[in-house]
């Protein structure tokens, strides 16, 4: 009887087999098609790991981890991480909490006393939850032309933030992106631990955890086999190394696989670090609030928030040529971990359209519409109604929006990015390392155009158009001169050079300061200018704001001498 038993059911079994095989290939070959365009021996890639229910269902490499030396992609190649380094950091800190060696309600100057004695006390979790108003040094440094290939030591950034005589706002009011925070999260743990950052990871996370491919990088001499090369597009075809020699570590830094990630997202559901308790993954997944009692979508390192109805952790990096991103939908232990050594991949948009393809059956909205809509094409004379400078007086943000070779060019932020119409009113960037929509809304009573902006998932803003001065050689002149910023430490020389204005100093950006309104300028790599004056009308000196990030503008004043 037994054998008749087994006769019947090993066709059932192979039958079943079968159709989950061929389900998995049908869907692995659509994800196949997502990342074909760097499929390629010519270009730089991408590496994926799609995990379900605790184990890697798939996982591959595209494109080349080193185009000089025709080294391919794999899943075990290593790629800087960028900012998906904070929730590693963000972790040594509630390790050091969970030891009971730190409280979070510590005042920073406890540990670091070189940083100024503001009027409210920044603590650690201001840090945590990027409530603490301090400067973003990468926007510091920009400001001070300093690019973020050359070499400087965790000590100048330090002595840079104590520079800083005002914070940007008062600690828990507000939320604003500070990857300086996550640097001084990294000072605090080397000098509570006695360790270096890079150590205390290495004992309490990667060893524990099994990731033997992870490290934080902060010695830029050190080998790390299987690295990928960070790379950038090359005007007029081609790629360039982007890449740094910075040590910088705690708000980036880490080097690491898809493989060894995995390792790390098993650990949310079943923890081995510290105590082995739950108590510490709920302390990392629980968002901050605000000073108003407002609840952030930030937690430790991590962003908690919803995509199509479904919970997703998640947290991007972007610096020099690598992109990551790694989406975690917890309810339905599934994760998406894409990691790229190309500056123009988004890889947070591809690890949602992996999710549309593998959660089909669980999402409880729709797509949204930008997904489906395909660009169309539109005439000149519609594209025209469009270009302009638009301003937003409130954070004195500023972009452009012309016509070149026929297409619009959004010129914000630093990036020159390509607009898509999707109808004649509205347009969506295509290869952007963020995701961009512009909704037109025609004019007002006075003749002012308005667009709506939104960046990847925030909340928009209205910028309305405005007409830019034209000024002479004699009103020009009126702005040259030096200018000194005691919070940089550094002189500002402003010149003309063929009737426009223009910084000369070293690393100097290269575009003209163009005029907007009165008394301000602005340029392409995303610095604006305001000029104030003294009661008698004379220029007294300006005030330098940051628009290279798209969170709130650094703004510093100087003063001419």
């Amino acid at each position: 009887m037994m054998k008749k038993i087994l006769k019947f059911a090993a066709p059932i079994v192979f039958l079943l087999s079968f159709s989950l095989f061929s389900n998995a290939k049908e869907l692995n070959a659509r994800i196949d098609e997502l990342f074909s365009k760097w499929d390629s021996t010519a270009s730089p890639g991408v590496a994926l790991a799609i995990i379900k229910d605790g184990k890697i269902v798939y996982e591959r490499g595209y494109g080349m981890a080193d185009l000089e030396h025709n080294v391919p992609i794999t899943p075990q190649t290593v790629f800087r991480i960028a900012s998906t380094s904070k929730q590693f950091t963000a972790m040594c800190i509630a390790l050091l909490a969970e030891q009971g060696k730190i409280s979070l309600d510590d005042d920073i100057r406890k540990y670091i006393p070189e940083l100024p004695k503001y009027p409210a006390p920044i603590k650690i979790k201001h840090l945590i939850y990027h409530t603490s108003g301090i400067r973003d040094y990468l926007d510091l440094q920009f400001l001070r032309g300093i690019s973020d290939e050359e070499p400087y030591f965790p000590q100048d950034v330090i002595e840079l933030l104590s520079w800083q005589k005002a914070l940007n706002f008062k600690p828990g009011d507000k939320f604003l992106y500070s990857n300086s925070g996550y640097f001084l999260l990294g000072v605090i743990v080397e000098r509570v631990s006695g360790k270096s950052l890079a150590q205390f990871a290495k004992e309490n996370i990667f060893e524990p955890l099994g990731m033997k491919n992870t490290h934080f990088h902060d010695d830029h001499t050190q080998i790390v086999k299987n690295r990928a090369i960070g790379y950038a597009p090359k005007k007029g075809g081609g790629f360039k190394i982007a890449d740094t020699i910075l040590d910088i570590v705690g708000d980036g830094g880490v080097f690491t696989t898809v493989e060894d990630l995995y390792l790390w997202d098993q650990n949310f559901y079943h923890n081995k670090l510290g105590k082995g308790r739950q108590e510490l993954i709920d302390l990392i997944l629980t968002p901050g609030t605000l000073n108003n009692g407002e609840k952030l979508d930030y937690a430790f390192g991590l962003r908690i928030h919803e995509y199509r109805g479904l919970k997703v952790i998640s947290h991007g990096g972007s610096f020099v040529g690598f992109r990551a991103q790694m989406i975690r939908f917890p309810e339905q232990k599934f994760s998406v971990i894409c990691l790229a050594n190309l500056s123009s991949i988004n890889p947070t948009k591809l690890c949602f359209k992996v999710a549309d393809i593998y959660l089909a059956n669980y999402f409880k909205k729709p797509k949204e519409e930008k997904i489906e809509i395909k660009p169309i094409e539109l005439p000149e004379k519609e594209l025209k109604k469009v270009t302009g400078i638009y301003y937003e007086s409130e954070s004195g943000r500023l972009i452009r929006i012309l016509l070149k070779d026929k297409k619009l060019l959004m010129k914000a932020y630093g990036y020159n990015i390509t607009l898509l119409p999707i109808s004649e009113t509205k347009f969506v960037t295509s290869d952007s390392p963020f995701d961009i929509t512009i909704d037109f809304l025609g004019k007002n009573k006075k003749g002012e155009k308005k667009i709506q902006l939104k960046i990847n998932d925030r909340q928009p803003i209205i910028l309305k158009s405005i007409h830019p001065l034209m000024l002479s050689y004699e009103q020009l002149k009126e702005y040259t001169g030096n200018y000194y910023s005691e919070e940089l430490q550094f002189n500002y020389k402003i010149v003309i050079r063929k009737n426009k204005l223009f910084f000369d100093f070293r690393n100097a950006p290269e575009s003209p300061l163009e005029p907007t309104i009165k008394d301000n300028f602005w340029n392409e790599e995303g610095i604006k200018i305001e000029f104030y004056r003294d009661n008698s009308g004379i220029i007294k000196g300006l005030y330098i704001l940051s628009l290279i990030h798209i969170s709130e503008p650094t703004r510093l004043g100087m003063i001419s001498y």
